[in-house]
């Protein structure tokens, strides 16, 4: 968490030790979930499922009906905030002014639908024994930030939620950014999105990412048009070592993963030798 965050965190428990206190009990667990909600913003009751599963060292999502309880003990705590905006089946939330320091999140923007999405995608690496974090923020107009870094041990993959697909010059931009990444000690550059815009990054990676790392960028169709899971997920960590199939949807397989590569020099592909 944050400075701010533990500033606001510490002030508002600070409150709950005062006279009267709070009917509702933070726990070291509330405080994992409240850190989470801190990278990802914005999340639904589905996501909370498994993200309530990490925070217990478990790898299966917990109940819909404990999920609900934990956001519903939340709000009547003053430390969770939720709405049901026209785009999801269920609520969505986020932490409440009192322990974030942010304003409510504009619900109607763009990429609220994404960042609903990516939360959802961030509790899945956590279940499965990943920590997760927000990439850096760019230098310049000319970087990129993953939409996520999953980590588990010494292994770093970034993610990316793709639900649209993107203008081909700026696949460009990205691509090669994450190629350079690839050498640079990142294991895995991991795409999840819907079919049409999985279908864009694997034509533009084969372009613009050198064959010696292509395999090493996997896409994952697994989202439909709202941000929703609809595909699996379990074969993108069968095993720490796993490697997949460059340029394919994820299936339920894996196959033994190449030496790891040095960090070379690597000549610009674009699609030529």
């Amino acid at each position: 968490m944050g400075t701010a965050g533990q500033g606001q965190f510490q002030r508002w428990k600070e409150l709950c030790g005062g006279e009267g206190g709070c009917e509702v009990q933070i726990t070291a667990r509330d405080e994992r979930l409240f850190e989470w909600l801190r990278e990802v913003r914005l999340a639904d009751a589905e996501a909370l499922r498994w993200a309530l599963a990490a925070a217990d060292g478990r790898s299966e999502p917990v109940t819909a009906r404990r999920a609900q309880q934990w956001i519903a003990r939340g709000v009547e705590a003053g430390v969770i905030e939720k709405a049901r905006p026209i785009f999801r089946d269920g609520s969505v939330v986020w932490l409440s002014h009192a322990i974030s320091g942010r304003a409510a999140p504009n619900l109607f923007r763009a990429t609220t639908r994404h960042e609903v999405a990516v939360s959802a995608i961030s509790a899945r690496f956590m279940a499965a024994g990943y920590a997760w974090s927000r990439d850096r923020q760019p230098a310049s107009t000319r970087e990129h930030a993953a939409d996520g870094i999953a980590r588990r041990g010494e292994r770093v993959e970034r993610v990316e939620v793709e639900l649209t697909a993107k203008t081909l010059a700026r696949y460009q931009s990205i691509l090669l950014g994450h190629a350079r990444w690839l050498t640079e000690g990142v294991k895995r550059v991991v795409y999840v999105g819907t079919a049409a815009a999985m279908r864009a990054v694997s034509r533009e990676a084969d372009k613009w990412v050198h064959p010696a790392v292509r395999d090493r960028l996997v896409t994952v169709a697994a989202l439909d048009e709202r941000g929703h899971i609809e595909g699996s997920l379990d074969a993108l960590w069968a095993s720490s070592t796993d490697d997949l199939t460059a340029g394919q949807v994820v299936e339920e397989q894996t196959r033994e993963a190449p030496p790891t590569l040095a960090a070379p020099t690597l000549p610009v592909w674009g699609g030529r030798d």
